[in-house]
Parts: structure tokens; C-alpha cells; sequence
């Protein structure tokens, strides 16, 4: 058993977590996390839909006879390295196979590729001493800047 797990301080605590990173393509981010949302909430703290999305990078293979590319994309030549855009998606769920199991079949069912680039991490989460009428100066509701703007 880990120590994090009885980690608790005046900010807050720490919680068992797996984080789940999907690379895919940047449109398809919603979604992916629209199907998750049908059988999870990605809870954090108060809020749902909780998600990060990096910056648009690159993702690289070379499909090898027999892939999908080969079978699909007409002349194709196995073995020769493609290259596309994509970003990736993370997101946090309880450690309970119960809720991965799902969350899993709805990213595998949401996504472009027969076979998505997924990776599961153990990781630990922090949760605050949560109080929404903090009068620490650097909140968003207190610094003078509030919210960044939004991007949608």
C-alpha cells in the first residue's frame, strides 16, 4: 500500500487514480469524450467532463501487410511510414475495473482506428480542501484577471 494514500495536509489529500491517455485526431476529441461521458462522469472535485487536450502533434507508423491502410488505402505499399496529426487526450478515472472496463469499450468504439493508441497509468490525483468563497488572493475569483477566455 502506498503512503500517498494516507497523504493529507490543510490543501488537501490524494486519491488512487488511472490516468487514460487516447492519441487521436484533435475533431475527434468531443466525440470520444461525448461516448465516455454515456457511462462515466469524469468527476473532478465539482466539475464533470473533466479532460486535457495537448497541442496538436505528430503520430507515425508503417502499416505492415495485411494493416488497414494496406487494405484500404489503394497503393499502398506496406511498410512505407505514414504520418498524421493528432493530440492526446487524457482523462481520470477510480482505480475499479468496473469503471475502466466501460470507459474503455466507449473510447475503442468512438475512435478512428481499429486499433487506438491507449495507454492506462497508476497515478495519483490531488483533491483540494475544496471551498469555493476562498479569499486567497491568487483564485481566479479574487485575482483581479478572473477566467482566462475561453476557447469554445
Amino acid at each position: 500500500m502506498s503512503e500517498l494514500r494516507n497523504y493529507q495536509s490543510a490543501s488537501g489529500r490524494l486519491e488512487p487514480v488511472w490516468t487514460v491517455e487516447v492519441q487521436c485526431l484533435e475533431q475527434d476529441t468531443d466525440r470520444i469524450l461525448d461516448a465516455v461521458m454515456q457511462v462515466f462522469p469524469l468527476s473532478y472535485g465539482r466539475y464533470q467532463r473533466n479532460a486535457s487536450i495537448s497541442a496538436t502533434g505528430k503520430e507515425t507508423a508503417q502499416p505492415e501487410p495485411g494493416s488497414t491502410t494496406t487494405t484500404h488505402v489503394e497503393g499502398f505499399q506496406a511498410g512505407q511510414t505514414e504520418t498524421y496529426p493528432m493530440v492526446e487526450l487524457k482523462m481520470t478515472v477510480p482505480r475499479d475495473l468496473d469503471i475502466l472496463e466501460p470507459v474503455m469499450r466507449q473510447i475503442i468504439w468512438a475512435h478512428h482506428y481499429e486499433e487506438p493508441v491507449i495507454f492506462v497509468r497508476e497515478d495519483w490525483v490531488s483533491r483540494a480542501a475544496y471551498d469555493p468563497h476562498s479569499d486567497n488572493p491568487n483564485r481566479w475569483w479574487n485575482n483581479g484577471k478572473g477566467l482566462p477566455e475561453r476557447l469554445e
